[in-house]
């Protein structure tokens, strides 16, 4: 068995880059500064030097002809991996994904597949605003035809781009969340791979379930924590793969808790939290104690001001808070 030591979440991102290209030549990058500079944030460090110009290539700043091109170049039976800076910037090139990427293995009868990666950085916290600071996975969920990733761990960002880059034949979205990459954790040395759709239970408990997301699944962690002081067991669910989504492992938690509570980073209309909610109604409506309860930011744009994003972003204390209008609700 591979020995496992703690690396940061960037590293290990970048060790699933490194190997999947060492076993597969098909696997290339691109991207604005994932060669040369080795990434905004260091994730494709080094592997310019190692693999060449020819497989990691420095693009110009324009997303939506790198992301058609690596369109391209997988219908052509390469698996580019590449890397949209911000999310927010998906607007530049959302033809190329939505209309193109999404949809071309359906309309050839799967005569043609698309086994890309769509890496790309989201979420608030650094001070970066508006433009710079969105969590618009929600956007992507929306379309069919598009796999849609979003690890918390190290352990889970290795062994999920692993797969994701080696495995998969339909555009995988990989979203990052920019809080995480310094975050270490116990990760393999060697390859693992880690199947779409099966969430993980982050922390066991009864009494109330929190499904999060990314760097909210380490704030709910946190309250689930300081909960236990006042005798709430809480269980905590990462989902991992936003599509495909483990619907089973989250409805038998609400089954087993009866009371749900959704943490996401997301604008709160139309959002994965929205979605989560909807499943539990749908599905798991007679099992419920207390009315689900969503913890996410205002609707409005991501604030500057240090003070401000930091009452934007959801917090452990409104977790708790959440966590405890459900535990404590009683119908009247």
């Amino acid at each position: 068995m591979a020995s496992t030591r703690e690396i940061t979440f960037v590293q290990a991102l970048n060790e699933a880059l490194d190997y999947a290209m060492s076993v597969d030549k098909r696997v290339v990058i691109m991207g604005e500064d994932v060669g040369v500079y080795g990434g905004v944030f260091g994730v494709t460090m080094g592997l310019y030097d190692k693999y060449g110009p020819e497989r990691v290539r420095d693009t110009p700043i324009a997303e939506s002809g790198f992301i058609g091109a690596a369109v391209g170049t997988a219908m052509m039976g390469l698996k580019p991996v590449a890397e949209l800076m911000f999310i927010d910037f998906l607007g530049v090139a959302f033809d190329q994904i939505y209309n193109q990427a999404a949809k071309l293995r359906y309309m050839t009868g799967g005569k043609v597949k698309i086994p890309m990666v769509l890496r790309t950085v989201c979420g608030a916290g650094i001070q970066a605003a508006a433009q710079h600071s969105q969590s618009l996975h929600a956007i992507f969920i929306h379309v069919p035809g598009l796999k849609v990733v979003m690890p918390s761990t190290p352990y889970d960002a290795k062994g999920l781009l692993l797969t994701a880059t080696l495995d998969e034949e339909d555009p995988v979205i990989f979203i990052e969340h920019k809080m995480l990459y310094g975050v270490r954790g116990p990760v393999p040395e060697g390859p693992y791979k880690i199947p779409f759709g099966v969430a993980d239970v982050k922390r066991e408990g009864k009494d109330v379930t929190v499904v999060a997301t990314a760097w909210m699944g380490h704030k709910a962690l946190e309250a689930a924590e300081k909960l236990t002081n006042e005798g709430i067991s809480v269980e905590v669910i990462d989902p991992r793969t936003l599509v495909p989504l483990d619907e089973d492992t989250i409805l038998n938690s609400i089954r087993k808790t009866g009371r749900l509570v959704v943490v996401d980073e997301g604008y709160p209309r139309a959002s994965f939290a929205t979605d989560i909610a909807a499943l539990a109604v749908s599905k798991a409506f007679e099992h419920l104690k207390a009315p689900v309860k969503l913890v996410t930011p205002p609707a409005t744009p991501v604030p500057f001001s240090e003070a401000l994003e930091r009452e934007w972003i959801p917090s452990t204390e409104k977790i708790m808070k959440a966590i405890k209008d459900v535990y404590y609700f009683k119908k009247p």
